[in-house]
């Protein structure tokens, strides 16, 4: 099992932390052996889809946290499956409807060296299996090629472009997260599948204009998509985006040159004055990047997390994180 090496001193994402995850060292990720969460085949989506355990970002806002925080959520799993063992299982279940195997998490780039054995042993039978990646972006240049060498479908999800909002929310910077999508555009532009952000009131709402304008300067073409914020985890007690805030911030990317912008999900409720403070749409961009992260920031330390700037990967508390909610309604 040669491909297991690097998991003896990974430095597979950004935080480099070069943990030995084969004798018990933890990082951000909390990964030690590649573990499944679960799969499944979409017909729909013409994808075997492999959930991955583990995430190098700890988002105050995840609706998977549940696998992203996994073994601190406490929860139970598939656990580790050989990559042979699941290329076969695969195969078997997906063909011939099906023509593609997708991987996401949790982040499933800390595994890189296991998804890769496993497209090997699917595409020594079948060459032409498609692959598909779902990723948050903090890898390596290294890691990131090795995504995109491997992949035909690349799904990229950019949570903030400022760098304090950004770690706020996941607990990273957000520079090799734009670093990399602008190297994905320039050497895998046909593999991306879209770029997307998570739309949160008095957040991310005036993010979304800055992602824009940065895709746009990329290529204006590359799909971009806005998804509506569910409330959860940290955020559980935050009301979601209104339609109308949603239809406005897809304009206005529209309107930056974006030719490909659509959404989907908004809260039915409607966003409360006190906390968008563009009523309705993205504002101007130089007043929401201070506030946006004093809001993610104020939810931080209600959980037990006074970091600021917040960075996980340097945190003493690294191993027992006290934002890593069970029940957060509790």
């Amino acid at each position: 099992m040669q491909y297991l090496s690097e998991f003896t001193r990974c430095n597979l994402c950004e935080w480099r932390c070069g943990t030995n995850r084969l004798e018990g060292e933890h990082g951000v990720c909390r990964a030690g052996m590649p573990h499944i969460a679960y799969t499944m085949l979409s017909k729909t989506l013409h994808s075997y889809a492999v959930t991955m355990l583990g995430c190098s970002f700890r988002c105050i806002y995840c609706n998977a946290y549940r696998i992203s925080q996994y073994p601190d959520a406490n929860w139970f799993y598939r656990g580790y499956v050989a990559p042979d063992a699941l290329a076969a299982e695969a195969m078997s279940k997906m063909l011939p409807d099906t023509d593609k195997i997708s991987f996401t998490g949790g982040e499933p780039t800390i595994n890189m060296p296991y998804i890769e054995e496993v497209v090997r042993e699917m595409r020594e039978r079948y060459p032409d299996i498609g692959v598909g990646i779902a990723t948050n972006g903090f890898c390596t240049p290294k890691t990131l090629r090795r995504v995109a060498d491997i992949s035909t479908s690349i799904s990229y999800e950019i949570k903030a472009y400022d760098d304090d909002v950004h770690r706020m929310l996941t607990g990273a910077p957000s520079g090799p997260v734009l670093r990399n999508a602008r190297s994905l555009a320039e050497v895998a532009r046909d593999e991306i599948r879209v770029f997307r952000t998570v739309v949160i009131p008095g957040i991310t709402e005036h993010q979304i204009t800055k992602i824009a304008s940065f895709i746009a300067d990329l290529d204006p073409s590359i799909p971009y998509r806005l998804i509506g914020f569910r409330p959860n985890f940290i955020l559980y007690y935050h009301p979601g985006p209104g339609q109308d805030m949603m239809e406005d911030l897809t304009e206005q990317c529209r309107g930056i040159g974006l030719t490909d912008v659509a959404w989907s999900g908004y809260y039915p409720q409607g966003v409360p004055a006190s906390t968008s403070s563009s009523g309705g749409g993205g504002g101007d961009d130089d007043e929401g990047s201070d506030g946006e992260a004093e809001v993610a920031a104020q939810y931080l330390r209600r959980a037990g997390c006074s970091k600021d700037p917040r960075s996980c990967g340097d945190c003493e508390l690294v191993d027992q994180c006290p934002a890593c909610l069970l029940e957060p309604w509790g």
